[in-house]
């Protein structure tokens, strides 16, 4: 991080007030002083978020009896066979229910107004003891609004919603299955080195529509596994009505998006990755909302507020979607509830929080540069409650689960979003390193070979907070999205289409495209983090770009699919980047160089092109120059013995040219070289 310019430094007294308020702010301030002028505000959040806990304790008998909205919440069925249902709805002159099981009377079944907003109904069982609203039949919240509307909703706490045919919008399905899914097998244990397979179930099936989670069950999964991957992150799963919106644009956050299947399915998939030893996250989305009001919680009770910000400040602007007020007790109750109803419900190992940036701050990052100043992380332009907010999600994260995992995709850089909550932090495990897939991008687009600066990707790779811990990645799916392209198309573009036969001699696009590929994975995989990332498909350069149904390209389904087959055609070249991904990521299973201390780089030759570094007992020497190769080139180590060569891009079975003889044993010796004790000679 640059060095940030610092306020004045706090009294002696009101540092001492501060350390004694937050029990380890001491360790953070010794890991990095250039915060201790900043102490007070790390005082403020941890006094308002310990201040928020204790109030939650008095007033609802913890955040575990809190956070378990869920189970009041919505439409449930009693063990007496009646039927209750709760809503907060604080704008609403009346709450009813009807649906199928009253033939659509928008009046007859009255919720009674109870106090702070909420309303409440109790339905009797039937004489028979018949199931009074049976499973799979379809209800609606209606609401009069305090100007004598009527209006039509489905449940903030709706379990399942579905689309039916051409319909527009999303319909409320009561989901109470008679044979609930049981899970059969027990959570994996934390990774030690964190590999995430971002994962889109969709689009993971090479034909034009949208795949399933049991496709995804049984044909994704093993690929997963094979490639050496230990953890994979869910997107698009919390439903969304517009497909195209990636999954960020949220309309029922309980409810486990319908057009891939059944939520018993979602339960059978992470069931199945559990069973592979495959933590599974889920991709989260607490920082907005859909506008949708039909079928959202937009104008729920005919209200611009309720669970969002009145007026401007309730709307994002770039995204067209609605904020959370965060200050709100009722929306810090469905919030964390619903972060433990994916927990607890599917199975869910951990979240990434999408759009963390846009929460932390109240211009949402807009138009902001970042330039690693101190003074931007810190002051009126943060916005205190949502970083409350996520201090009690990961706090109830890992409290209700240790070995979770959550993610912050933040772009700030914030200091300590990644430190214990006990020291004054958000308490997140990783954060994305999202500087270092624009560095590749910037490189090819801008830069010919012979003028990359070995230095500046270095610093890129490893300017990281210490012991905040980073998730690297080349590339993710907003590369992959239309208007941009994979690190595969900016190497190689149209001759994907063409030269890519094993039967054709390598053109000089084809072979750069290959080689650069697999060395910009490889560097960004052992240098760029603590775990790392790779979005499906592009580990063996999927061509392409991908691109969902909408107007613009005729509802097509042709850019919305994965076409893994292609790594299966031993006749294409896309098989050796898959190999060379699988056997990348099993050697660093086997080495552990993500949960090792952070490299120390001994060689950044410009002119040689050449990066040399050590990580976890490995030497990795890479040669980024366009038309030299060298023999017998001194490289610095700590350790002395024999070393051997374990992963070489220019193998043959990953599209290499078989340069190096890997029988070849190589000896270091007490000789300095750039500031290592001992040298070898490759």
């Amino acid at each position: 991080m640059a060095a940030p310019v610092a306020r004045g430094e706090c009294s002696e007294a009101a540092l001492a007030a501060a350390l004694a308020d937050v029990p380890e702010l001491a360790r953070l301030l010794e890991l990095d002083p250039y915060l201790k002028p900043f102490a007070l505000d790390f005082q403020r959040r941890y006094k308002k978020f310990n201040e928020t806990l204790n109030n939650i304790g008095e007033n609802e008998g913890g955040i575990d009896k809190f956070s378990r909205g869920y189970e009041s919440f919505g439409v449930h069925r009693c063990a007496d066979g009646g039927l209750y249902c709760k809503e907060w709805a604080p704008g609403a002159e009346g709450v009813f229910l009807t649906g199928d099981f009253n033939d659509w009377n928008p009046f007859s079944y009255p919720y009674k107004k109870l106090d702070y907003g909420k309303w409440e109904l109790y339905i009797p069982p039937k004489q028979n003891k018949s199931q009074l609203v049976p499973h799979g039949s379809k209800l609606k919240v209606v609401i009069r609004s305090k100007s004598g509307e009527i209006l039509y909703r489905i449940s903030p706490w709706a379990k399942y919603v579905t689309r039916e045919g051409e319909n527009v919008n999303y319909d409320w399905t009561h989901w109470d299955p008679e044979h609930p899914y049981k899970f059969k097998h027990s959570r994996p244990k934390k990774p030690r080195g964190v590999r995430i397979y971002e994962s889109h179930v969709g689009i993971s099936s090479y034909e034009g529509k949208i795949a399933s989670y049991k496709h995804f069950t049984y044909n994704v999964l093993p690929r997963i596994k094979d490639l050496g991957y230990n953890c994979i992150q869910m997107m698009a799963i919390m439903e969304h009505a517009y497909y195209a919106s990636f999954g960020y644009q949220i309309t029922s956050f309980f409810a486990a998006s319908s057009r891939y299947g059944t939520p018993e399915e979602l339960k059978e998939l992470v069931d199945t990755a559990h069973s592979m030893g495959i933590t599974v996250l889920l991709d989260v989305v607490h920082s907005h909302a859909s506008k949708n009001s039909e079928d959202g919680l937009n104008m729920f009770d005919g209200t611009d507020s309720c669970y969002f910000h009145s007026g401007p400040r309730g709307n994002h602007d770039l995204w067209d979607s609605r904020l959370f007020i965060y200050s709100s007790w009722e929306v810090l109750r469905f919030l964390l509830s619903n972060i433990r109803w994916w927990l607890e419900e599917y199975g869910f190992d951990g979240f990434r929080f999408d759009g963390v940036t846009s929460m932390l701050y109240h211009h949402h990052g807009m138009g902001q540069a970042f330039s690693g100043d101190y003074h931007e992380y810190f002051g009126l332009q943060v916005d205190e409650d949502a970083l409350i907010y996520l201090m009690l999600a990961n706090h109830l994260v890992h409290t209700l689960y240790p070995n979770s995992i959550t993610i912050a995709e933040d772009v700030s850089g914030m200091p300590a979003l990644c430190s214990p909550i006990s020291q004054g932090g958000v308490g997140f495990d990783y954060r994305l390193a999202m500087a270092i897939p624009d560095k590749w991008i910037q490189l090819l687009k801008e830069f010919k070979d012979e003028d990359w600066n070995m230095g500046n990707i270095v610093y890129t790779l490893t300017n990281r907070r210490y012991l905040e811990k980073c998730i690297a990645y080349a590339e993710s799916h907003d590369q992959a999205l239309v208007g941009d392209k994979t690190l595969a198309f900016w190497l190689m573009d149209a001759e994907m289409y063409t030269n890519m036969s094993v039967l054709t001699p390598f053109t000089p696009v084809i072979d750069r495209g290959i080689q650069l590929h697999k060395m910009i994975r490889l560097i960004t995989h052992a240098l760029g983090g603590e775990g790392y990332l790779n979005f499906m498909g592009n580990e063996f350069g999927h061509p392409e770009w991908l691109d969902f149904p909408r107007k613009g390209n005729n509802e097509s389904y042709h850019y919305a699919r994965r076409q893994f087959h292609l790594t299966d055609d031993d006749l294409l070249r896309y098989k050796f980047l898959n190999n060379f991904d699988r056997d990348m990521n099993k050697l660093e299973e086997r080495c552990g160089w993500l949960s090792a201390p952070q490299a120390f780089v001994s060689e950044k030759h410009e002119g040689n092109k050449i990066i040399a570094f050590e990580r976890a007992g490995l030497v990795f020497i890479f040669n980024f120059h366009p038309s030299k190769s060298y023999t017998d080139y001194r490289v610095g180590t700590t350790l002395p013995g024999k070393f051997r060569i374990v992963l070489d891009t220019d193998a043959a079975e990953y599209g290499g040219h078989q340069r190096l003889d890997h029988s070849t044993e190589f000896f270091s010796q007490p000789f300095k070289h750039n500031e290592r004790p001992c040298s070898l000679l490759v």
